[in-house]
């Protein structure tokens, strides 16, 4: 309280007051980057501030004078220039006295050589052969920040070491750190070796894993999650990916992974799990509009302990003009090595143009989810029906089919650079009415990548192909064949409307193609988040490959790269359409 009452007694300056007088003016000539730096780190250059406006004393403008170039030697030397002239001057009496400082930074000293050296565990692992030694080695000698030819800066070169111990750390060396660090300058050469040395302590195992927070999940089920053997490296990765598999898993709200080492057992280091669970159940409405299907409504529910058992159960109602589905299934929650059994069923209206399309489908099968691979392999029964001015057609399809994604991004929700590769295959028997029956196969696969193209562009693309292998008189259910056009398809046409005609009705190709690139970047500073997009997408389905007509589209639009994903704006034009469309999309499809 006496702190507080002393500080009301000071006078603050407030908007109307006056700012005080310059007591001296200090001109630096140098390269902008050096000026802006010495005009705020120069004692020349604080003085305003520090007076206040209080006239120097007699003889503290020369002490500056004199104390000045030592103070720009040191300043320049930390940015790696040690050859600098400096002219420290008075130019003008004033009142305010002015200063100038001249500086001619001369060629800037950069790294000439570097030796890296690591003793410890890490060394003599690695001598003896062993992977994970070589490895961490090879890791921390390839990310060293600061190879020959770089230039060399004081601050790089702290960041650098700290950057480096860190990386041992992160494979398990936890009580990693620098013997010995170096930097020998050659001034008349600007040139500046570097020698490091490392003891990486020893290697630290996961030994037994605690689990705290549980109420309602099984302690089971956190432990086939975390898929942790004891007596593997204690490396940040391993400990990241097990808590972004508990997050993902929909169990929890919060998981946290930590360890608890012990320097005199580095063996057997426990692992720490702490959790916050979600409800038992949830339910989520929303209310909105896609470019695809108009206005919609949907409806999730999650049950996350039907009947008591350790079991996941959803339910999933989406609602609109052209559109209306249920999708349910309830699977196990995670079993040994990843995997969990399923059983799904789902209900699907759709309606276009020419044609209204309902489907059923009934699914059994088995799933396993990591960070880059998702996986399933079920049997499938599928029933449509397709009613349109030719007539009415149903398709009857019993499959055993396996579908994958695999991922290998610089980031899941916004990924800059990597690729993603979607692949389903299904083979089964097929019959229609009118039509026959018989086997048939599909194949369909999709491949999207991403590149920093420069430094401020960003590029994306994307190839879908897909086919179905039957008989003429064999016909498959509707969602088993391919139509192209809307959002995440070809921009700029409606949604399924890039199909073969059969006497103006759309129906479902048996072969598809579509492509996409896109150049995005930032264009507002203040908001590095929101980008803005070209892009040119191109493709059709079609009864054959000789009859795919591909269709263009091209236009322009807005990025939000929001916690959840991207927001996409698009207005699009497609190439022999009437009037461009407006698309909003969430999120990335894969």
């Amino acid at each position: 309280m006496l702190l507080l009452c002393g500080c009301s007694s000071l006078k603050l300056p407030t908007s109307n007051e006056p700012a005080a007088p310059q007591v001296l003016k200090v001109d630096v000539v140098a390269p902008p980057e050096l000026a802006e730096m010495l005009q705020r780190y120069l004692d020349l250059s604080r003085v305003n501030k520090l007076a206040a406006g209080e006239p120097l004393l007699e003889g503290e403008l020369d002490r500056l004078l004199a104390a000045a170039p030592q103070q720009v030697r040191a300043l320049l030397d930390t940015e790696g220039y040690f050859n600098a002239e400096i002219q420290v001057e008075k130019t003008a009496d004033g009142p305010p006295p002015t200063v100038r400082v001249t500086v001619q930074p001369g060629p800037r000293t950069t790294v000439g050589s570097v030796a890296l050296d690591v003793q410890g565990a890490l060394a003599t692992a690695a001598a003896a052969g062993q992977p994970h030694a070589q490895q961490a080695r090879q890791r921390l000698q390839g990310a060293w920040p600061l190879p020959p030819g770089t230039p060399f800066r004081d601050a790089d070169w702290t960041r650098a070491k700290t950057a480096s111990v860190a990386e041992l750390r992160a494979q398990g060396y936890l009580q990693a750190d620098w013997l010995a660090t170096q930097a020998r300058v050659d001034a008349a050469q600007q040139k500046a070796d570097l020698t490091v040395t490392a003891n990486s302590g020893p290697l630290f195992l996961t030994g037994p894993v605690r689990v705290t927070g549980l109420q309602r999940q099984d302690e089971r089920t956190v432990r086939r999650i975390a898929n942790l053997d004891p007596g593997v490296p204690a490396t940040e990765s391993l400990l990241l990916d097990i808590q972004e598999r508990l997050q993902v898993s929909d169990l929890f709200q919060r998981a946290t992974v930590t360890l608890q080492p012990d320097a005199s057992q580095p063996e057997v280091t426990p692992v720490q799990i702490a959790l916050s669970e979600r409800k038992t159940q949830e339910a989520t409405v929303g209310v909105g509009i896609s470019a695809n299907v108009g206005p919609r409504v949907t409806l999730d529910h999650v049950h996350r302990r039907p009947f008591g058992e350790p079991w996941i159960a959803r339910n999933k109602f989406d609602l609109s003009d052209k559109r209306q589905s249920w999708n349910g299934e309830i699977s196990t929650q995670t079993l040994p090595d990843l995997y969990r059994n399923l059983v799904g069923a789902g209900i699907e209206r759709v309606v276009s143009d020419t044609d209204v399309v309902s489907s059923q489908r009934l699914r059994a099968g088995r799933a396993q989810e990591t960070r880059r691979i998702t996986r399933q392999l079920f049997v499938e029964y599928q029933h449509s029906t397709t009613t349109s001015a030719l007539g009415r057609v149903s398709a009857d399809a019993l499959a055993l089919q396996f579908q994958g994604v695999w991922r290998q991004l610089d980031d899941l929700l916004l990924p800059t650079r990597g690729q993603a590769w979607s692949g389903q295959f299904g083979t089964g028997w097929a019959s229609s009415n009118p039509g026959g029956r018989g086997p048939f196969a599909r194949i369909y696969t999709r491949v999207d990548a991403y590149r920093p193209l420069g430094k401020t562009w960003f590029g994306q693309g994307r190839i879908e192909l897909g086919e179905v292998f039957a008989r003429n008189d064999v016909q498959v259910p509707d969602p088993l064949r391919f139509r192209a056009g809307g959002d995440e398809s070809v921009r700029g046409f409606e949604y399924r409307s890039l199909t073969s005609v059969v006497n103006g009705v759309d129906v479902g190709g048996t072969v598809l193609f579509t492509a996409s690139l896109e150049a995005a970047r930032p264009f507002i500073d203040k908001l590095p988040q929101l980008w803005a997009a070209v892009f040119v997408d191109a493709g059709s389905a079609a009864l054959g490959w000789r009859q795919l007509r591909p269709a263009w589209g091209t236009g322009v639009g807005l990025r939000y790269r929001s916690p959840v994903g991207p927001v996409k704006l698009d207005l699009a034009w497609g190439h022999g359409e009437k009037r461009p469309r407006l698309g909003l999309s969430v999120g990335l499809a894969f």
